[in-house]
């Protein structure tokens, strides 16, 4: 399955969890509705995945945690935040660098309208 394909499913699940919880929660209750969403759906997915830093030829577990990794091939990270940020946007670059992955969504729960909190960034490889 394409990258695109999943983002499209995952930000589906993301509206329902939206539509049924709304904004004002803790990150971590919007992480665990949107992972037993995405796994209805059959897709495989990992939450706080571990990503290691490698520096030339040593291999750090500096403790990078992906909040959601689907088909191994999508990075999900999860806020609930007054608004979105540069520092957040690095932040899912540096995920999509490390796990070599070309796809990341940074969907922010914090918000009236869902779409507004979303968005996609491209790894370009």
């Amino acid at each position: 399955m394409h990258e695109n394909e999943i983002s499209e499913i995952v930000i589906g699940c993301a509206l329902r969890v939206h539509k049924a919880l709304g904004p004002g929660l803790l990150e971590s209750s919007y992480e665990e509705c949107l992972f037993y969403e995405i796994q209805k759906t059959g897709l495989k997915v990992v939450k706080q995945k571990p990503l290691p830093l490698i520096y030339e030829e040593v291999k750090l577990d500096c403790g990078y945690r992906v909040d959601l990794l689907v088909e191994d091939k999508v990075v999900i990270e999860l806020k609930s935040v007054e608004a979105l940020n540069d520092l957040f946007i690095a932040q899912v670059l540096t995920y999509l660098k490390l796990s070599e992955c070309k796809l990341g969504l940074l969907i922010n729960f914090n918000v009236t309208r869902l779409k507004d909190g979303i968005k996609r960034i491209v790894n370009n490889l």
